[in-house]
């Protein structure tokens, strides 16, 4: 190994041990103000994962909008024991979208792109024209269904273009809009995908380059990419299924909807720009964190996703531009999830108390903890956990049982 390498690892382990010592020396406010201290959330988040029997995982906790506790636990690799740090390589899946849209809104407030022009009015061609490699390939199958011209960046940002999440899911596995765009919500990558295919256009500039250029390099996210780089390779976790069998790690090419690399340290420094609005005009800031939209379904995927209730008025749970509202007696809050498999993570800010956190897991056991941590943590009681289908370990547990 050359000494600078040794240097750079030697001082990333610094850098890591100090952030340790830092949290467990922190008392984090809550909500409704009162306090827990680090080394009481170390030992319930301990509890947790080994009840619920989570390979991994990373948090931070913001009070006045800056990290306070940072802390891994677990493993990266549970079957080789190695490690979880804050510097682990993992896989970042719908957090990717969360930087994409703040990437948007940049673009937004320096009027490279209006929220509200239909997409295809900035091709130079017709959409059914643009090819790309890999599952999407094509827009041919919306030939004869003239509402894609009606899409605009914020119902892609919303998740109201009427799009499926992905066209795989569809049983023939062809891209169609199943509702009158800008009418209701349906999360969707496909839209995600379509307003980064634009975005290029008009930039002249790759996802990646947008991204390295407007959000890693200025949050100094030094191993975060929308592209596998082979130097992650050493120092990356592998998603685990539900009995801690691991699930490797996705490799993927450069997809506003779900490639992002990243590690809980890199993150944290985003999310850390992203709550204090920094990079972004207050204005552009405020519209992306608000409603947009209603959100009515039962729940967020799957059969329930198309039957509305009335569940979750008392939240007045929503979507806005990238991240998903929802309404407290301590103000709103905006929260983004990511989710594959073996990969689960979840983030919310309330920014009238200056509170957030970052939850960052290997484990398809990790969304079962997700309820209790959150209001062991900060007292969020209003995260719509079985909306979100975060069913809790001990409900799964009973039902397993029976």
């Amino acid at each position: 190994m050359k000494a600078g390498n040794k240097i750079k690892r030697a001082g990333s382990l610094f850098i890591t041990l100090l952030c340790t010592f830092l949290s467990q020396a922190q008392t984090i406010r809550q909500l409704d103000g009162k306090t827990i201290t680090a080394a009481a959330l170390t030992q319930r988040i301990q509890q947790l994962m080994d009840t619920a029997q989570v390979a991994g995982l990373g948090i931070t906790v913001f009070n006045n909008n800056q990290p306070v506790y940072t802390q891994a636990f677990g493993y990266a690799k549970q079957p080789e024991k190695q490690p979880l740090t804050p510097g682990t390589n993992l896989y970042g899946a719908s957090f990717s979208k969360a930087v994409f849209a703040y990437l948007v809104m940049q673009l937004v407030g320096e009027k490279v792109i209006d929220l509200d022009k239909p997409l295809v009015q900035y091709l130079p061609r017709s959409l059914m024209d643009y090819t790309f490699p890999g599952r999407l390939k094509d827009y041919k199958d919306l030939q004869g269904d003239e509402r894609y011209k009606k899409i605009t960046a914020r119902m892609c940002l919303d998740h109201t273009t009427g799009f499926p999440n992905f066209r795989w899911f569809e049983p023939d596995n062809k891209l169609r809009i199943k509702f009158e765009p800008g009418s209701r919500v349906s999360y969707s990558g496909e839209g995600i995908y379509l307003l980064q295919l634009v975005l290029q256009e008009i930039t002249g500039k790759d996802l990646e380059s947008m991204a390295q250029e407007r959000v890693f390099k200025p949050c100094s996210m030094t191993n975060t990419s929308y592209n596998w780089q082979p130097r992650f390779e050493t120092r990356m976790a592998v998603g685990h299924d539900s009995g801690g069998k691991s699930l490797g790690f996705p490799r993927r090419s450069a997809n506003a909807a779900g490639s992002m690399t990243t590690t809980l340290q890199d993150y944290t420094q985003f999310y850390t720009a992203l709550i204090q609005g920094k990079g972004l005009k207050p204005a552009q800031w405020k519209e992306m964190t608000s409603p947009q939209i209603r959100i009515r379904s039962v729940q967020q995927f799957g059969p329930l996703s198309w039957k509305d209730s009335t569940l979750n008025d008392n939240i007045q749970l929503s979507y806005g531009l990238g991240f998903g509202v929802l309404k407290t007696p301590y103000g709103r809050g905006y929260f983004k999830e990511g989710h594959d498999d073996g990969w689960a993570h979840y983030s919310i800010a309330f920014p009238d108390k200056k509170i957030a956190i970052l939850i960052m897991t290997n484990s398809d056991n990790g969304e079962s903890i997700f309820r209790d941590l959150l209001a062991g943590a900060i007292g969020d009681t209003f995260t719509p956990w079985y909306w979100e289908n975060y069913i809790p370990w001990e409900n799964k547990r009973v039902v397993a049982q029976q």
